[in-house]
């Protein structure tokens, strides 16, 4: 008479080759059974157990459970509108020091209505004082904007120069010299009805989709090397200096064009209003949308990035790994990464995708 034998292994039951049970009558056969083991420790211990079985007749009546046909386990679910109601407040953020002194970055996740979730990153510079005042109130705004108007990408505009407003008038009120010079990148998410994707940023903190395993940029980097940029400040008084290793900065001071804060530039064209990217999620293909501040947006492209992420079981693991990685890549500045899952998470985990022989070189010790 056969009968199989199910074990459970690692929280899954595995259900091992039909046996005879006269074979359990013998001491001999601890060794016929244990061939059915794959491993060389479950195969001694199943024979100890044998052995045990004929100094105590009744220990087999509590080892393992004796099936009469085999375990059918139900198929894994691919239905997109499961992955939506449970992944996508499920962010995950990692943000690290790095070799800096402090960390200026901040991020924040909320809900900024009842069908609109929030996602933001800041990276403070001249301290921390824009980026915090930012991650504490933004969120106020785009509240009391999103009454008054339904249009996200208009939303968005009003609520950071009101932020940027805020920050203006709280400095004047401290009488602290200290906020003169900080400020702080901004981009954030709005996502409305779990399809509609609002994205705007200041600075060059990235957003990064995730689209059939490829990465799709949602933000430009607002940069003194951009003409259009360049252009504004020029005629607003100011000029682009370029230190010794190559890089423009605004009147020598802020690599960037546009910010919230820095108050000593703002009246050379430095300005808080945000590009705006509108994006119609589709989550049989988005898989997710990854938030980065420039301490790893400047060692990475968006597409390792997303390569990263797609090996990673959940959201705050790729978060980690993501930040952690640019580290690895030689960044000394503060490293925040920012994941939101979609209803494609996991389904292009293996695509194929072009990256470096060194860059997989240095990123398969975090793999192994």
């Amino acid at each position: 008479m056969s009968m199989a034998i199910a074990f459970f292994r690692h929280g899954r039951v595995v259900v091992e080759r039909a046996v005879n049970i006269g074979a359990f009558c013998s001491k001999n056969s601890c060794t016929t059974i244990a061939r059915g083991i794959s491993s060389t420790s479950g195969r001694k211990n199943l024979a100890a157990v044998a052995e045990r079985r004929f100094q105590h007749p009744a220990a087999w009546d509590n080892f393992g459970i004796w099936l009469d046909g085999p375990v059918v386990l139900p198929p894994r679910s691919v239905d997109s509108s499961h992955n939506i109601k449970t992944n996508i407040p499920n962010a995950g953020c990692a943000s690290q020091i790095g070799k800096r002194k402090e960390n200026e970055d901040r991020y924040c996740i909320g809900k900024v209505s009842d069908s609109i979730y929030f996602f933001a990153v800041f990276d403070g510079h001249g301290g921390d004082a824009a980026a915090e005042f930012c991650s504490r109130n933004l969120s106020h705004f785009i509240m009391k904007n999103i009454q008054l108007d339904s249009d996200l990408e208009s939303v968005l505009v009003k609520s950071f120069l009101q932020i940027d407003n805020a920050f203006l008038q709280s400095f004047y009120n401290s009488g602290e010299d200290v906020a003169l010079c900080a400020g702080t990148t901004a981009t954030v998410a709005l996502l409305r009805n779990k399809t509609e994707l609002v994205v705007a940023s200041v600075g060059d903190s990235p957003a990064v989709l995730c689209r059939e395993g490829k990465a799709e940029p949602l933000t430009e980097d607002h940069s003194p090397r951009r003409k259009d940029e360049r252009q504004r400040i020029q005629q607003c008084g100011g000029f682009i200096d370029w230190n010794s290793a190559g890089e423009p900065y605004v009147n020598g001071r802020l690599a960037m064009t546009r910010s919230i804060g820095d108050l000593q530039v703002k009246p050379y064209g430095v300005t808080a209003e945000p590009e705006v990217t509108a994006v119609k999620l589709q989550h049989t293909k988005d898989s997710f949308l990854v938030l980065t501040t420039d301490g790893v947006s400047g060692f990475m492209e968006g597409q390792e990035m997303c390569d990263i992420v797609k090996k990673c079981q959940d959201p705050s693991e790729a978060a980690l790994i993501v930040a952690d990685q640019a580290l690895q890549y030689g960044s000394q500045d503060n490293a925040t990464t920012m994941v939101v899952p979609f209803g494609a998470w996991g389904k292009y985990k293996n695509a194929l995708t072009s990256s470096s022989f060194g860059r997989i070189m240095v990123a398969s010790g975090r793999w192994s």
